[in-house]
């Protein structure tokens, strides 16, 4: 097939923070389609915190992406050639397909078609997606926020903080956010429901968030680590439960930052549970179930930061691992 391929390859490893030098623009023709493969044209590229972990060659959940390698991410997008029974051109399907335009899953495989009549074909990279999926397991299946408890979320406007914040409410808890800045923060409560939120950039940080938690915190959903966790931590109930979903603040960081009042967790009996969710793939048809009917009936909003090209790609993961993206980030890669 005459037609070039753009991709974003991972160039070196980063140390601390990551730049744009980490990564390389490589065209290359697209590949034939062979004997039960599928070519799909990608629109949307999700950029997600886990990535940053991929680009280190240490020990993780995952295997992590050789230099020269393009860079993993999940995408959306449409079938253009298919030699797949199960596939056929003008078919809108979701995969892990990378920072590329064109991909060719072999024998399909990996391949997740999607309806976009309901739902726009950006909500399978966000809230109908592994973000929201991401936030439902850590909510009802770690987590069991009934009535009458308090649930605090962190980046409770990104992608991830903002869905589990809602599954919180729609349970009948009270939850409060956890954001940066204040136009973050009215957000939340404004237009997510969530019944309040504090601005972790603010020098009275921890007293607002003991004023606003002033009976204490039962859940809490963590996706930054550092000194976010460890104020909520000063502020946990008896018996109260940790989903730890990521740790986005330390990603950068050469030298971890740890939890200085472990004390606190034995003391206070907390259960702390870090999970992945590609380790729970059978949840995942429930959790979307949940998610698809939340969506369509207004109970899930979420809110979506769109670069443009591929080419913005690299800029754009970096303002997701300081913070500057608004909700949902993604890149679009085409019409």
């Amino acid at each position: 097939m005459a037609v070039t391929n753009t991709a974003i390859t991972l160039a070196r490893r980063p140390r601390g923070r990551v730049r744009e030098s980490d990564f390389r623009i490589v065209e290359s023709p697209v590949p034939d389609v062979g004997a039960g493969d599928v070519l799909i044209r990608n629109h949307y590229l999700s950029l997600d915190p886990y990535m940053r972990g991929r680009m280190d060659d240490s020990p993780s959940y995952a295997q992590p992406v050789m230099i020269g390698e393009t860079m993993i991410g999940a995408t959306v997008g449409e079938v253009i050639d298919s030699n797949n029974d199960r596939f056929i051109p003008g078919d809108m399907v979701t995969g892990f397909l990378g920072w590329q335009l064109y991909a060719v899953a072999t024998r399909g495989r990996g391949l997740t078609k999607i309806d976009s009549r309901d739902l726009p074909m950006t909500a399978y990279l966000g809230a109908a997606g592994m973000p929201g999926v991401a936030a439902w397991i850590g909510m009802t299946r770690i987590a069991d926020p009934l009535p009458g408890k308090t649930v605090v979320i962190s980046a409770a406007s990104g992608a991830v903080g903002s869905a589990a914040g809602q599954i919180a409410k729609i349970k009948g808890a009270r939850t409060i956010g956890i954001a940066g800045g204040a136009e973050k923060c009215a957000y939340v409560v404004d237009e997510l429901g969530f019944d309040a939120c504090v601005d972790h950039r603010s020098e009275a940080f921890a007293s607002d968030l003991a004023a606003s938690a002033s009976h204490g915190v039962d859940i809490y959903f963590d996706n930054v680590g550092g000194k976010v966790l460890e104020t909520v931590v000063q502020l946990l109930n008896p018996f109260a439960c940790i989903p730890l979903r990521g740790l986005v603040s330390q990603y950068n960081e050469v030298r971890q930052h740890g939890l200085d009042n472990l004390q606190a967790i034995l003391s206070n009996r907390v259960r702390m549970q870090g999970f992945i969710v590609s380790d729970q793939l059978d949840l995942w048809p429930s959790a979307l179930a949940d998610l698809s009917s939340w969506l369509v009936a207004g109970k899930v909003k979420y809110k979506e930061t769109i670069a443009e090209g591929i080419e913005s790609a690299p800029s754009a993961f970096i303002g997701v691992l300081n913070g500057e993206n608004f909700g949902k980030q993604l890149v679009r890669l085409g019409p």
